[in-house]
């Protein structure tokens, strides 16, 4: 089975002066604007890092989820953040680290079963997989 999901890109202009915007299937996103400002600087608007932070954040806690549900919990609540970190490497940029910050309450559960699930769905979520990143995981549970 293939899931297909599709986004797309617009752009004009040169690197610095240009704009463009991002569009998803769903529509959620719809022309939201993007360019050098809202990616290297504080302009209005969003960037591809942070929609991987957002896709990677959700990604990694629906994988956690289902690590979980494997040993018959539920969580009550996974909340994520992902910070992602855009280094300046010879020959331009790259995505070098994704720092996700989670904490997971799951009442009545085996603590060390949780943060089990959660390091395994680190390494097992599709977003986890597909980046070439050192991914860290600060990982605060409650139980």
């Amino acid at each position: 089975m293939s899931i297909k999901k599709h986004a797309s890109a617009q752009w004009t202009g040169g690197l610095k002066d240009g704009k463009g915007n991002i569009s998803t299937e769903s529509g959620v996103l719809d022309a939201q604007p993007y360019g050098f400002n809202t990616r290297f600087e504080d302009g209005k608007g969003t960037n591809p890092e942070e929609l991987i932070g957002a896709a990677h954040a959700g990604c990694f806690s629906m994988a956690t989820s289902a690590e979980l549900g494997k040993e018959g919990i539920t969580p009550d609540s996974i909340e994520t953040k992902a910070v992602v970190v855009l280094d300046q490497v010879e020959g331009g940029f790259e995505i070098s680290k994704v720092e996700l910050t989670t904490r997971i309450v799951a009442k009545g559960a085996n603590k060390e079963t949780v943060e089990k699930a959660a390091h395994g769905a680190k390494e097992g979520c599709p977003v986890s997989k597909v980046l070439n990143a050192n991914i860290s995981l600060d990982l605060t549970v409650e139980v």
